[in-house]
């Protein structure tokens, strides 16, 4: 045996017993893939990181100006039945009172308004570059959607909550009111919901920008790995992304996902059912910080060349 043999034969036996293991996972059903995904049991992550599955080239994160100002607070939502905070962060060079095009930024599960935007505030993230120019002015708002998955349950309807309360809210302060236009922007639970809101409300959203979105087939395989998402087979029916991709059909879609990414064949069958002209990045990585992060500012300017 040649010595390049030799010293590969360890790994090559790692990888195999490590693939065995995933493979019983998997077999286990759609929750065991995200358990290891998640990190909940070993395997998937450990293969991924020796197989550079999710290795994502550095991001430009420098801002080409100081952040804009941010402004916090809460409001009652009626459609949640619940107090709910917000953040509302201007570009650089503006301030609370301009007018100015909103994006509507979904957190992904188990988050809040606080981190809706990875590894950055929303403020900082006006701030990049992207493609060695700065970002065109806009706004952008998170709010608490909880864990329901941007969808109604019985009880907590978040959707409505973005439609009837958050968005009204700003457009109050001058952010996306006509002429102005309002993107929708999220990170994988967030993404879905963003996907849902454009599908849900076609006139109201004018691009969308979706980082790995949760996009289950199947109400079966969404229960198998979160039961909440859903409350019944009908609700999935009626909130299925990929299902109704056919609403997008006149809107800036961008969608980006890693191929490593558990979601990915969900991503996959959804860029399928997209509109012609609908851009669809799936490139290395996995569901992980480093590619939400990645993504952050070539989705940022896909929707400000929208919605100036």
């Amino acid at each position: 045996m040649s010595p390049s043999r030799i010293q590969n034969a360890p790994r090559r036996l790692f990888l195999r017993y490590t693939l065995a293991s995933v493979a019983a996972v998997a077999a286990a059903g759609a929750a065991g893939v995200e358990l290891v995904d998640h990190g909940v049991l070993p395997g998937k992550s450990v293969l991924d990181a020796i197989d550079g599955a999710c290795s994502v080239p550095a991001a430009d994160l420098a801002p080409y100006a100081p952040p804009g100002p941010a402004q916090s607070g809460t409001f009652y939502s009626a459609a949640r039945h619940r107090t709910v905070g917000y953040t509302i962060a201007y570009p650089p060079g503006h301030r609370p009172g301009d007018r100015l095009p909103l994006v509507v930024m979904l957190h992904g599960y188990g988050g809040d308004h606080a981190d809706a935007v990875s590894g950055m505030s929303p403020a900082r993230a006006l701030a990049l570059r992207a493609g060695g120019a700065p970002l065109a002015p806009m706004a952008i708002v998170t709010v608490d959607g909880g864990n329901a998955y941007w969808n109604a349950h019985p009880g907590d309807d978040p959707m409505a909550m973005l439609t009837g309360e958050l968005i009204p809210m700003c457009r109050r302060r001058g952010l996306g009111r006509p002429p102005h236009r309002i993107g929708a922007m999220g990170i994988s639970m967030g993404g879905y919901g963003a996907l849902l809101l454009a599908e849900k409300h076609p006139a109201l959203v004018a691009a969308v920008a979706a980082i790995s979105p949760a996009i289950w087939t199947s109400y079966q395989q969404a229960r198998a790995a979160n039961a909440g998402a859903y409350a019944s087979a009908a609700d999935f029916a009626a909130d299925d992304a990929v299902t109704h991709a056919a609403a997008l059909a006149h809107l800036p879609v961008r969608v980006a996902a890693g191929y490593a990414d558990p979601f990915y064949p969900g991503v996959r069958a959804l860029a399928r059912a997209l509109p012609a002209g609908a851009v669809v990045d799936f490139a290395t990585g996995c569901h992980d910080v480093a590619f939400f992060t990645a993504q952050e500012p070539p989705s940022l300017a896909f929707l400000a060349s929208h919605l100036g």
